[in-house]
This record gives structure tokens, C-alpha cells and sequence, in this order.
């Protein structure tokens, strides 16, 4: 697991200079503190950081072939990587190394651009094809590690986190509105994009290569859903023996490793097949909450007792304070998700005992595992309860309920699905993910950053997934809209993010790209059956699990932001929403923030994740937005010409 980087300049007589690679590598350095690696050659430049996990004496980076004209620089984990080196080997290539980075080199030689189709892991790599001074990346199918570029007329620079790319001179540093309203809707920045206008994304499944100042990004690979004619138990028998087999390939390592532990039906079954895989306990890891309605870690105690762990569990008290700022120069983009906090918490307890830990993140979007499916089919029949009584009755009643301090519970619920039934139909189950409203940005912004949104649509993306998705089956355009865009751009942005922070390398096993082909046959049907999510995983693992995990709903990771903010988080929250600095920074109404913080504190209405947000939002200018180019004025940026196919 590394971090990587690089710069490559369009005039071929102008040097790359090795000490700005060197700048680029140590602003990455968390995710990589084991060794730096740096390879000049003319207006190219890469470099990693390495964190020591497979062929921890020879498996140094960059790499190259044998005669030295093609280097790679790679972050991930190929999990194919030995039959696919004993396939090159047979075609004739030789191998100097037991790395999988190698593996990659010599793949590409082989198959050209093609070479990500061969392989099975998650990854993000940077080749340098000297003989045709090429530039080819690649991002993993489905997004696992991250990868961003930046393109003006003289240079080209990519790295796995933005901050690399800052370490450049004369970095554009303008915000994206787009971005930002794409953020304050939906809590993430969706990809392409970033919050920097001239930064972007490289998406998931797709390569991107240059040569001659031209970039041209593909899509090599994506979920396609065809329903197949297997029996639910013959269905069961397959994904028992992928899951199985996913597992066991991730277990493949040179230094310890664990697991996460929610006490879920996903991380359970995570954890139900290490212990039938390893020949010693499992490590395992829980966070848990002082609020009761918040702590989920007596299930997570029952799996660690039923399969005989060695667990590990930290209790979070709200004393987060000191952590926001780190947290937040960690993301490089500002990012809502509250469970940040426990995520790099876990992750930073596990780093103390293991290198490497499994994590059950993506059964959620492969086999209907979210309330947003179920609220989708309420809302469905509540959509025919007439608009009058709905808008004129129902509604007022759900707003003159003050929310109450649980997690959930019926009041909570039952204001967060009206909130979810005001947005278009169209929406489906996103409906109950989006967090600021279309009606209430004209409030909320300031004047010119709300005319400059105009004509700008919040949830184009959304729905330009929904029309892609290629299925007819509901649920299952449903899961393709969250693989594609919650997914990629919030589940796996937290987990890569906060476990990189303490050089903790995370794998998740339900991401294997054959069980994600495989779960795009199964009908939706069968993964959310009656008021079951996650029907078939459930009866898949139905023998091996506690029935008490088996039964349980579905929780989600999170942590009490609505009451910190009015407690332990409120000065921080007064200090970054002032008035004065609202007004100072351009982007929003001071009054309607001033209206939003006095309605949350005073228990009147629940605001905690526009607050949250706009938070985040302004302490991320504070850390990255100090050279100048501040603000979200025009400004003309000249760029090379940059083709999609």
C-alpha cells in the first residue's frame, strides 16, 4: 500500500525537478512511512511512499521492466498477482522481484491498455512509457484507492490525494461552486470533480493516458446487470464460495493483519470466514458510544465471542475536538460524513496491533442493505395519499415535532422521511441521502454564489446514473446509482482516507470485482425481500453467524454530531459559523446561518448536518485556501484539450 505522484512537463527540454517530486511524496507521507521512492528522467518525474506489506526486501518502488523504459509507480494490492506473473513468465517475461507492482509492469508490456482488465485487487498506478513517452494510469473497478490529476498548457500532475498536487507551484486554488453545492447537498463531492476547479478525479474503472499534451480518459469497466435463471439456493451456494474466496486471497500478507467488527451482517461475515481461513484468532476492532442509542458494541462482542477473537473495542466520549482540524487536512476536499471520526479511531487502535485489516464495506450497495430502499417502497404508497393532505396536514405535524437526542427513533424517522418525500420522484432512494434542499439554497447562499448557480443541477449525476444503469429491475438501478456515486465517492473516500492517516491498509472483500459481477445478477427481489434487507447474504450466511446479528437492523456508523454540536463541538461551531467570518468568506447568508445554529441549539429543529457541513466547509478554506487564489469568482484557467470516451 503506497501513495504515489508525479509531474511531467510538455516542453521536452525542460527537467523535472526531483526536489519537487520529493515535496509531492512528503506531503503523502502517512500513507507510506516505510520508504520514498523518486525516478527522474527528463520531463518526467514520479515517486511513492511505501507501506511495506507484500516482498517487504525487493518490492521497492518505482519499478521497471528489464531494459529500464517502462516505470511504475502503484498504490493497492493485486491479489492475482502470482498466476498472472506465472502467465507473463510464460510468454517470456522475467521478473527481478517477488512485487505485484511488477506484475503490472510486465502486464501492460503484454496486454497495452488492457492490462487493468487483468487484474484482480485494487489499485491506482502511473506507468511512464519511456519509448513512447507515454503517461497511462489506472483506477481500480470500483474505486478502492483514489487517484487526482491536474492538466494546464505546460505540465501534467497526478497523485493519490489532492495535498500532492499543492505542493506544485502556481496551483490554481479556486473552488468549484458546483463542487460545493454538490458537497452541501449530498456530503460528498462527486467524480469527476473535486472542490478545486482545476483538479479532478480520475473515476473509478476507468484509465486515463497522455502523450503529446492530449489526455483521454476511458471507462474500462463497469457493472452490468443481467438476471440469471440459478435457483435462490444455487445463488446462496455461489456466493458463499466467492465470498469465501475473496476473503482468503486478501488474507495474503506479510505482516499482521485484522479485521474491523460492527456487529453487522457485513463485517460478521467478514469475520466468520477469517476464522475458518487463518490457523490463529482473528484480530478485531469496535468502536463503541457512551449514548446508548448510538452504541452497537455488544453486537460486535457476540461475534467476537462466538468465533473466539482476539477483540479490541474503544469507546469514543466527545472529545473529538482536537481531532476535526487533523481529520479534515486529511480529506483534501471537504467531505460531511460524520463517521470520519470513528473510522480513523478504529483505524488508529488497529494500527497498534496489526498493518493490515478487513473491512465489510460495499454489502450494503451489492445486496440492499440501506432503510433508502425500504423508504423508497413507503414512499411509494405514501405518494398516493393526496398532495393536499400530504403538504397541508401531514407535513406541518412532522415540523412541529422538536427531534429528540436518539440516533433514529420514530420521531427522527418519521421527519426524515417527510423531509424526503418533498424532493422529485425521480430521485427514488437518493431522496433520503440528499441534505440540503433546492428550496433552501436561495436562503442559504449569498447573492452572487446563488446566481452563479443557476441552471446548475444538483442532481443531474444522480439521474444521469439512474438512466445508465442499464436494468429495468428497480432495486437493482437503485444499488448501481449508490455503487456509482455514495460509494465510490463517500464510503471508500472515509475508509481509504482515515486508515492511510494512521498507514493502516484497509481491504474489503465484498469489492471483489467478481462478487460485484456476480451480485448484478440476482434479482432485486432477492436482496430485499418483504421488509428483509439483504435477504440472500442473510440466508447465505445463515449457518454461520449468530442468530442475534442475523436479526438485527441496520444501523450505520455514525456518531451523535447533533448533540456534540450543541455541547462539547458548540465553540468551535460559534467560532468557524461567526457571522463576520460567514460574510468575510463570500459563500453564504450570515443571517440564515445565524437562524440555523440558534434553531439547533435551542432544540427547536435538528440542523446538525447543513452546520456540520458548512463547518467543515469553512475550516477547509482556513487549512487550503491561504495562497491567495481564494474565492469563487470566474478566473480563466488555460487547460490542454482533455477527451472522455
Amino acid at each position: 500500500m503506497c501513495g504515489i505522484c508525479g509531474v511531467s512537463y510538455f516542453d521536452q527540454e525542460r527537467s523535472a525537478n526531483e526536489r519537487e517530486v520529493k515535496a509531492m511524496c512528503s506531503a503523502i507521507a502517512h500513507r507510506g512511512p516505510d520508504d520514498e521512492g523518486i525516478f527522474v528522467r527528463g520531463p518526467f518525474g514520479i515517486g511513492m511512499r511505501r507501506l511495506s506489506i507484500i516482498d517487504l526486501v525487493t518490492g521497492r518502488q518505482p519499478i521497471s521492466n528489464e531494459d529500464g523504459s517502462v516505470w511504475i509507480v502503484f498504490n493497492g494490492e493485486i491479489y492475482n498477482h502470482i498466476e498472472l506473473r506465472t502467465k507473463l513468465e510464460k510468454k517470456g517475461h522475467v521478473f527481478r522481484s517477488k512485487a505485484d507492482t511488477e506484475v503490472i509492469v510486465h502486464a501492460y508490456e503484454e496486454f497495452g491498455e488492457q492490462c487493468p482488465n487483468e487484474l484482480n485487487g485494487m489499485f491506482a498506478f502511473t506507468i511512464l512509457d519511456l519509448r513512447t513517452r507515454t503517461i497511462f494510469m489506472a483506477r481500480d473497478r470500483l474505486g478502492i484507492k483514489p487517484l487526482y490529476y491536474y492538466i494546464d498548457n505546460t505540465r501534467f500532475a497526478f497523485g493519490s490525494e489532492i495535498k500532492s498536487i499543492l505542493q506544485l507551484e502556481n496551483i490554481p486554488r479556486q473552488v468549484d461552486l458546483q463542487a460545493l453545492d454538490n458537497f452541501l447537498t449530498f456530503e460528498y463531492v462527486p467524480a469527476p470533480g473535486s472542490i478545486f476547479k482545476d483538479i479532478s478525479k480520475l473515476p473509478a474503472g476507468h484509465s486515463l493516458t497522455l502523450k503529446d499534451g492530449e489526455v483521454v480518459v476511458k471507462e474500462y469497466w463497469d457493472v452490468r446487470y443481467s438476471e440469471g435463471s440459478a435457483s435462490e439456493d444455487e445463488l446462496c451456494e455461489q456466493l458463499f464460495e466467492l465470498l469465501n474466496d475473496a476473503v482468503k486471497i486478501r488474507l495474503m500478507s506479510d505482516v499482521p493483519l485484522g479485521a474491523f467488527l460492527s456487529g453487522g451482517i457485513d463485517s460478521s461475515s467478514i469475520v466468520a470466514l477469517m476464522s475458518q481461513a487463518m490457523n490463529q484468532p482473528v484480530e478485531t476492532f469496535s468502536i463503541g458510544f457512551s449514548e446508548s442509542s448510538y452504541n452497537e458494541s455488544s453486537f460486535a462482542r457476540i461475534v467476537a465471542d462466538h468465533f473466539g477473537t482476539r477483540h479490541h473495542e474503544f469507546t469514543i466520549e466527545p472529545d473529538a475536538l482536537e481531532l476535526t482540524e487533523k481529520l479534515i487536512t486529511q480529506l483534501d476536499e471537504p467531505f460531511g460524513d460524520f463517521s470520519i471520526f470513528p473510522t480513523y479511531l478504529v483505524s488508529k487502535m488497529a494500527r497498534e496491533f496489526v498493518t493490515v485489516s478487513l473491512s465489510g464495506d460495499g454489502g450494503d450497495e451489492l445486496f440492499g442493505g440501506y432503510d433508502t430502499y425500504l423508504a423508497n417502497r413507503m414512499g411509494n404508497s405514501y405518494g398516493r395519499i393526496p398532495k393536499l393532505i400530504r403538504r397541508g396536514l401531514l407535513s406541518p405535524m412532522f415540523d412541529s415535532l422538536p427531534p429528540t437526542d436518539k440516533k433514529k427513533g420514530l420521531i427522527n424517522r418519521m421527519k426524515r422521511f417527510d423531509e424526503g418525500m418533498r424532493l422529485p420522484t425521480d430521485l427514488q432512494h437518493t431522496r433520503w441521502m440528499v441534505f440540503l434542499q433546492d428550496d433552501e439554497k436561495p436562503s442559504l447562499y449569498n447573492a452572487d454564489v446563488h446566481d452563479q448557480l443557476r441552471g446548475m443541477d444538483s442532481y443531474g449525476f444522480i439521474r444521469d446514473y439512474f438512466e445508465s444503469s442499464g436494468t429495468s429491475d428497480l432495486l437493482n438501478r437503485q444499488l448501481y446509482v449508490d455503487i456509482k456515486t455514495y460509494l465510490v465517492d463517500d464510503i471508500l473516500v472515509k475508509v481509504d482516507r482515515m486508515s492511510m492517516a494512521t498507514s493502516l491498509e484497509a481491504r474489503v472483500p465484498f469489492l471483489d470485482h467478481r462478487i460485484v459481477e456476480f451480485a448484478a445478477t440476482v434479482p432485486g427481489r432477492l436482496k430485499l425481500k418483504g421488509n428483509t434487507t439483504k435477504h440472500l447474504l442473510k440466508k447465505t450466511m445463515g449457518k454461520h453467524l449468530p442468530d442475534p446479528i442475523l436479526r438485527r437492523g441496520k444501523e450505520g456508523f455514525s456518531i451523535p454530531i447533533k448533540n456534540w454540536l450543541k455541547n462539547e463541538l458548540k465553540d468551535l461551531m460559534l467560532d468557524v459559523l461567526a457571522p463576520a467570518k460567514i460574510r468575510r468568506e463570500g459563500f453564504f447568508n450570515a443571517s440564515h446561518v445565524e437562524r440555523l445554529v440558534s434553531e439547533h441549539l435551542n432544540g427547536k429543529e435538528n440542523h446538525s448536518h447543513r452546520l456540520w457541513a458548512m463547518m467543515v466547509f469553512g475550516i477547509w478554506q482556513d487549512i487550503h485556501l491561504k495562497n491567495g487564489n481564494v474565492g469563487y469568482e470566474e478566473q480563466e484557467t488555460a487547460t490542454a484539450e482533455v477527451t472522455a470516451i
